[in-house]
């Protein structure tokens, strides 16, 4: 019979978890108590999984940058964050282990890892082979290997059909995710509807003797990342200038470091730097359009 937690009683074994100060990424099967790593939220019951999903967490973590394998990755806040790749498995040994934002991992729940988004972070997974999808809340750093983006719980893979290794698309829900940091935080404030278009380039910058591609109008830009600081938007935008003609773009209280006016060709290239000189996954609009990364 399933077992239903209140919210209150949830809520109270959270908060008395306690904080982890270990940075070793080797540990526990490729997943760190520092807070590397994804797990998915699965339930059948959708009052019981809305109530899990936008409960507070002990903390609101985002991280550092950090390497695996000397591939570098930077946490950001991305509410724009959609992304497909490879996605494994949680092992089921670790469930009752703690996770990075303190939370105890519980594998029948839809929990998942992530390398850099906010945790906690609620986003819909969708299994590629079969169209199944599945809310999830990203509570965990990880894994912390560089084949795959994200980890599902047991309860959470089973959920989308997966056996093993799958390709995914991982669609950050920023409303929910907002609400869920807004009740971490102790902020009451209502989440505001995202934007889906530019309204205000903020910054624009050139490294001086920098070997970028040269700024057309082209309809392709790259965005490299997005930040809540204006002032860490700026600095990446400084330093992404080597790459072309880098900005930082507000939408609603995002400011988001765009390489923008570049053709297809040009889009291409700066993707492919990006992730290989910085370990970056980088997104694609094409006139103000989302689309995938890999389709030019």
């Amino acid at each position: 019979m399933k077992k239903v937690i209140s919210l209150a009683v949830l809520t109270a074994v959270l908060v008395g978890c306690t904080d982890l100060n270990s940075t070793d990424t080797s540990a526990m099967n490729g997943y760190g108590t520092d807070g590397f790593g994804e797990e998915t939220l699965v339930t059948t019951d959708d009052s019981l999984n809305n109530t899990y999903l936008l409960a507070p967490a002990p903390k609101y973590y985002v991280g550092s940058a950090y390497k695996v394998e000397d591939v570098q990755y930077i946490p950001v806040e991305d509410l724009t964050y959609n992304q497909t790749g490879i996605a494994g498995i949680i092992p089921a040994e670790l469930n009752g282990t703690k996770t990075s934002n303190g939370e105890v991992f519980d594998m029948s729940q839809m929990v998942a890892t992530s390398k850099t988004l906010p945790l906690p972070t609620i986003a819909r997974v969708t299994n590629l082979d079969n169209g199944q999808s599945v809310v999830v809340r990203v509570n965990n750093r990880g894994p912390f290997v560089n084949t795959r983006i994200m980890d599902l719980s047991p309860a959470a893979a089973q959920k989308i059909g997966m056996n093993g290794q799958t390709k995914v698309q991982v669609q950050v829900m920023a409303n929910e995710s907002i609400a869920v940091k807004n009740a971490t935080l102790g902020n009451s404030v209502q989440a505001a509807p995202v934007q889906t278009t530019e309204t205000t380039v903020i910054t624009t910058t050139t490294a001086p003797g920098a070997t970028a591609p040269v700024a057309t109008s082209g309809d392709y830009s790259v965005q490299v990342a997005a930040f809540y600081a204006q002032d860490s938007a700026d600095a990446l935008a400084a330093r992404m200038a080597q790459y072309g003609n880098a900005v930082v773009v507000q939408e609603g209280d995002m400011y988001k470091v765009r390489i923008i006016n570049l053709d297809a060709s040009q889009a291409r290239s700066v993707i492919d730097a990006l992730r290989s000189n910085e370990g970056m996954a980088p997104g694609l609009l094409q006139n103000g359009r989302w689309i995938n990364a890999d389709s030019i």
